[in-house]
């Protein structure tokens, strides 16, 4: 899941509901009234309600129609805004993750710890608990079954103040790939996820994701995108049918041991009606990956989300280890 990066959608899943115009500090957004008062303006300045009328008589068709225009403008904006056709799932900042296409290998386990920190968020509203200075701990277990599968466990967990430790829920996620012998040109491998979270943080309580994966190394680079498809089964965005979420990955390796590039997830919402640019969750990440060992997966970034419908900033860690429960090679 993303956002797992894996992502959550907008908003991967496990994923809090929230309303595109959720609170956001330090943020102020116009009002309606605001717009309607800017769309009255002409030339910089406010007209008052008797010299718009008197503009209107001496010059219908420079002030009125501009006025009208404006003012269809402002209509149609509110009614799209606030269209049921275009609200979006909730974003989940549990696991933040690009897949790469390997899987975990046969007779051994992937033990991983994703912390997640959202430093500027949004505020707890109808019945959702809010995400802003929410720290999100998930436990991942994965246990490879042969050269070309793997099944993948999530305990989702949040922290914050008022509500203390809570359990969220849980998704199991098995995936297969394009085993090694058959040479192809770049790494495959597709996920399917399943999972239930409670409705305190989010509205949508059982969703699904297929999640296609393409990765290439060329070189120092890297590079990794994961088109994810997205369907909630029980909950308000029932409705909605199908969202694309996609995430995406390019790193290059300074050294051997260092890592750097940035990873991209975003939720256009529903496939048949993409939201727009405002209204969608966008997020860069700048990350770090740290090759201490084949054994451990350490990585490190730090989010910004532009558009209203993401959390502002959010701090994320994964620490990972294997687990080699075969006979070591002599």
């Amino acid at each position: 899941m993303n956002m797992n990066t894996r992502t959550n959608r907008v908003l991967r899943r496990p994923y809090e509901a929230r309303k595109i115009h959720a609170a956001i500090p330090g943020f102020r957004t116009a009002s309606h009234r605001d717009n309607f008062d800017s769309s009255l303006r002409e030339d910089g300045g406010s007209l008052t309600g008797g010299n718009e009328e008197q503009s209107c008589l001496s010059n219908k068709t420079q002030v009125c129609d501009r006025r009208r225009v404006k003012l269809f403008f402002v209509i149609a904006a509110v009614a799209v805004l606030f269209s049921p056709s275009i609200h979006l799932r909730a974003q989940g900042n549990y696991e933040i993750q690009v897949y790469g296409a390997d899987t975990v290998a046969p007779r051994s386990t992937m033990l991983e710890l994703h912390s997640n920190f959202t430093a500027v968020g949004h505020l707890a509203m109808d019945g959702i608990a809010a995400t802003n200075h929410a720290e999100h701990e998930t436990v991942e277990i994965t246990q490879g079954i042969n050269d070309w599968s793997e099944v993948g466990f999530y305990i989702f967990t949040s922290e914050q103040s008022g509500l203390g430790m809570q359990w969220v829920g849980d998704h199991i996620r098995p995936r297969v790939r394009v085993p090694d012998k058959w040479r192809w040109p770049v790494g495959v491998s597709v996920s399917t996820e399943i999972g239930y979270q409670r409705a305190l943080f989010s509205s949508d309580t059982w969703t699904w994701e297929i999640r296609p994966i393409v990765d290439k190394s060329v070189g120092r680079w890297y590079f990794a995108v994961n088109p994810a498809l997205e369907r909630t089964w029980h909950g308000p965005d029932v409705n909605l049918g199908i969202g694309f979420s996609p995430a995406a990955k390019i790193s290059y390796d300074f050294t051997k041991k260092i890592t750097g590039g940035f990873e991209y997830y975003a939720d256009y919402g529903s496939i048949t009606n993409i939201a727009s640019l405002h209204n969608q969750q966008q997020q860069l990440f700048p990350a770090i990956d740290l090759n201490v060992s084949p054994d451990w997966e350490i990585n490190f970034g730090a989010g910004i989300g532009p558009t209203s419908a993401t959390d502002r900033w959010i701090i994320k860690a994964i620490i990972g280890r294997h687990f080699n429960w075969g006979r070591k090679p002599k």
